[in-house]
């Protein structure tokens, strides 16, 4: 299980107000990079811009990510960070066999909570809702499975600029993506729901799950099946 910092709640929040800092118009026509996040002129103005917006714009409501029925006798939470290598490991070798034996055959209801331990986690989570609800969990796929590449990098223009690939994979183009990224209000409301939601359950850690109410922290598939057919049986 990957612990999570809890200074990096602050620090993701400020980063949000100041829109992140997030684009620069680049020295050619379709490039971009970082701004300097710790520029303090940029960031100054970023951040009373984003107030300024902020309070002009109606709230933005951020959701829990889902799949499968309603009416599931099981309700599963997972509570994982795009940056987490264990995370990436549940996601490759217990998550396929869960969705194929209790999330499509309609035994539980999966509701994914995004943890973002850095700007790379939350920057992967901003993509992955770039595509609407439908292709979430495709782009999750890409995520996870390729973390060890888009995540590999300390170069922030690297790591956007391979978000923007699997984003493009995805179907959605430069504008769409770069919009998204650069959406500081949406960045702010998911940071707080980020906050609100870490909270109900006093999550320390990635992956955390939460089966009907009880937390559980990372485990085998067998260990899961285990457990939900013990909850089916109830």
């Amino acid at each position: 299980m990957t612990l999570f910092p809890k200074a990096a709640v602050a620090a993701l929040a400020l980063a949000a107000v100041a829109g992140f800092g997030l684009w620069q118009a680049g020295p050619s026509e379709g490039d971009s990079s970082l701004a300097a996040v710790g520029a303090p002129n940029a960031q100054t103005e970023a951040a009373t811009d984003a107030a300024t917006d902020q309070a002009e714009a109606p709230a933005i409501e951020i959701k829990d990510m889902v799949l499968g029925q309603e009416d599931a006798p099981i309700t599963l939470i997972e509570y994982a960070s795009y940056t987490c290598p264990h995370c990436a490991t549940f996601h490759a070798n217990v998550f396929k066999d869960l969705k194929r034996d209790y999330i499509d055959t309609g035994k539980v209801r999966l509701v994914y909570r995004e943890v973002y331990f850095d700007r790379y986690g939350l920057w992967a989570a901003m993509i992955a809702r770039c595509g609407g609800d439908m292709r979430y969990f495709g782009i999750q796929e890409m995520l996870y499975a390729q973390q060890s590449e888009w995540a590999a990098s300390d170069d922030p223009n690297v790591v956007v600029n391979n978000l923007k690939t699997i984003g493009k994979t995805a179907g959605m183009d430069d504008a769409t993506l770069d919009a998204c990224l650069q959406d500081g209000a949406k960045a702010q409301a998911m940071v707080d729901h980020y906050e609100t939601v870490m909270a109900e359950f006093d999550v320390r850690g990635t992956p955390t799950l939460v089966i009907n109410g009880t937390v559980h922290s990372n485990m085998s598939y067998a260990d899961l099946r285990a457990l939900l057919d013990a909850e089916l049986a109830k």
